[in-house]
């Protein structure tokens, strides 16, 4: 049995992940080469942004908060602190030659288990606050949708046995007229036939206070929600609000790449790729490959694969700004990135 979340773009995490990122994205549209690491935090009516830039390009960084927190369905103003300074030199000796940026560990998965290569369930569970997301701002019957929201699908022996759907709404819908709605338009669409299945909605009762006015926020606290589940490892670093320099995030998207191409090429059903690096090193201390049966894959991964900090980067095109779209409904699995493309080994 396993059970996965996701998070709807209007849940408040997922809401400083998303300003984060947009902030990553408007240096990089600018400066190529810019070097960002921004926090948010968002809490009752403050949004705090914080981090490290070093970048030739100068920008409204308020403004791109407030414009994406109103784009994700949000109204309410905010008072909006910032204190960006510059990268650390230390930091940066090691990074200006090549190096990767931190430490730390990475992890990258794939499994022939669904088209997308990627857990069946993590699947789901995405595709379950997307269709929120799609509903509230597509479909005229769904106007008493709000941004904040939640799934959780458990699964046994490939089957779904229980999908949880938690989601903000208007104070006048009933929870009868809410229950039939989704059922007919999110969850059939989403899972098929349902029979058989325990739904779960709102199961308090009542969820009409969401965002900040109810809840904090914080950028990196879902990267489970962010990479597999909770049902693989993943190294503890965060994604959103980093430029590529920072291995936490290049080197997880190149392990999904290189698994997904393992996948895809045949030579397993599924494989999970780890990967380590030394600050300021370009060369990892590690990288290992092994199929679900602990076959071990990684001299075909060395060889057609550089790990390189610089490698990644010019082999995923990770300078361009496209990294405002990773930031909701999974970094993996979803169609349009260049750590999704699959090519032959």
């Amino acid at each position: 049995m396993k059970t996965v979340e996701s998070v709807t773009e209007g849940h408040p995490d997922k809401v400083c992940d998303q300003i984060s990122d947009a902030i990553l994205d408007e240096y990089l549209s600018r400066d190529a080469n810019s070097r960002v690491a921004v926090e948010t935090f968002g809490s009752h009516g403050i949004l705090m942004i914080g981090g490290e830039v070093t970048s030739s390009a100068d920008i409204d960084v308020e403004r791109v908060a407030r414009e994406l927190y109103k784009e994700i369905g949000y109204d309410d103003n905010l008072e909006v602190m910032i204190n960006i300074e510059k990268q650390s030199p230390d930091i940066a000796m090691g990074v200006d030659t090549g190096g990767a940026g931190d430490q730390g560990i990475m992890y990258g998965y794939a499994t022939n288990e669904t088209p997308e290569l990627m857990p069946k369930a993590v699947v789901l569970a995405h595709g379950l606050t997307s269709r929120l997301a799609f509903l509230r701002r597509n479909h005229p019957d769904f106007g008493w949708l709000r941004p904040d929201g939640k799934s959780q699908v458990t699964m046994e022996g490939g089957r779904v046995t229980t999908v949880l759907v938690s989601t903000q709404h208007a104070d006048n819908v009933s929870p009868g007229e809410m229950r039939a709605a989704l059922i007919s338009h999110l969850f059939e669409p989403v899972l098929g036939d349902v029979s058989g299945v325990e739904i779960l909605i709102n199961p308090t009762g009542r969820f009409v206070m969401g965002g900040f006015a109810a809840d904090t926020g914080l950028t990196g606290r879902k990267i489970m929600v962010d990479t597999y589940g909770g049902l693989l490892p993943h190294g503890g670093g965060a994604f959103s609000g980093k430029d590529p320099t920072k291995v936490d995030r290049s080197a997880a998207y190149m392990a999904r790449f290189v698994a997904k191409n393992i996948v895809a090429n045949g030579y397993a059903k599924s494989c999970l790729v780890s990967v380590a690096y030394a600050i300021g090193r370009a060369e990892p201390v590690m990288v290992v490959a092994r199929n679900t049966e602990g076959k071990d894959l990684s001299e075909i991964v060395k060889k057609n694969f550089d790990f390189r900090p610089q490698a990644i980067i010019e082999r995923l095109r990770l300078k361009s700004p496209i990294y405002r779209e990773t930031a909701a409904y999974g970094h993996f699995g979803r169609v349009g990135f260049p750590w999704e493309e699959i090519i032959k080994i």
